[in-house]
């Protein structure tokens, strides 16, 4: 049985977001997504450390991990799963309050909330035959100070995202300014080109996410040469592999990108089975 509660503001269950919290009125802050698997965030120590990271670049006191485990503890008791269940957790930091106007009080007090779901369905055809992508229209503004991180402001995302309708079409690709692969509107990606595995640099715009990082840290065990470059459309559409990741589903293969397409390939899996049990 899952506890009845779905979201926890500063470690209570009756708080409430104010009008004037600076989240809610400028997108002022940072979040990050994770899986809980038996009542325990997966990958926590990579999750925390990025959350500390994303704070402190745009000024924030990030709370303490025990403060946060205390809160995921709160949300998610392990009396309550059942074995191996598996659920969301979304952890959003802001700011805190603070007055009309952009400048931010000398002093704030952050606002942290933990919010469960349920965890995404995905297609056992996802798993076994790879995605489809939507090549979106939607370019991603380059700003080298917010470059990396996973700020409230994804309005860019959302209007991609308001792109397709296709039920066929997994996530949408994203380019910026320039016409450089970014990223995905939920995803990272890599191309395979040869024992070369490339994920774009996101020095200018984009989010680095946890997998992301933790799939670059996998050379040894992958056998291949993992590198951060500027990668191009066509460079992206002639590339012997693509996969696409996050926290929640681990790493898909692309098979289609409008017309080209792929076949079938093994990388997605051999990522998967690495994080799961590497």
């Amino acid at each position: 049985m899952i506890h009845q509660h779905t979201s926890l503001i500063n470690g209570s269950f009756d708080q409430v977001i104010s009008a004037a919290d600076r989240g809610f009125t400028y997108g002022d802050g940072v979040f990050r997504t994770m899986k809980i698997r038996d009542g325990q965030p997966i990958s926590w120590p990579f999750h925390y450390q990025k959350l500390v990271a994303d704070c402190a670049v745009i000024g924030i006191v990030c709370p303490s991990a025990e403060l946060l485990m205390s809160d995921i503890q709160q949300l998610f008791p392990i009396e309550e799963f059942d074995n191996g269940e598996v659920s969301v957790a979304k952890i959003i930091i802001t700011r805190g309050e603070g007055e009309r106007g952009y400048a931010p009080p000398a002093v704030t007090i952050p606002t942290r909330v933990l919010i469960k779901s349920s965890m995404p369905t995905y297609l056992d055809a996802h798993y076994l035959s790879g995605v489809r992508l939507h090549l979106c229209d939607t370019r991603l503004a380059l700003q080298p100070k917010l470059a990396g991180i996973k700020h409230l402001n994804r309005l860019e995302n959302i209007l991609a995202r308001m792109e397709w309708r296709e039920e066929s079409i997994f996530d949408g690709l994203m380019m910026d300014m320039q016409s450089n692969v970014i990223e995905c509107t939920m995803s990272n990606i890599f191309a395979r080109v040869g024992s070369h595995l490339y994920t774009p640099d996101l020095s200018q715009c984009g989010v680095a996410g946890i997998t992301r990082q933790r799939i670059l840290g996998l050379e040894s065990l992958l056998g291949l040469n993992c590198s951060e470059v500027t990668i191009t459309l066509p460079e992206l559409l002639s590339a012997d592999e693509v996969i696409v990741c996050n926290s929640l589903y681990g790493a898909f293969q692309v098979t289609a990108i409008g017309n080209q397409t792929w076949e079938q390939q093994s990388l997605a899996s051999t990522i998967r089975n690495i994080l799961t049990h590497g």
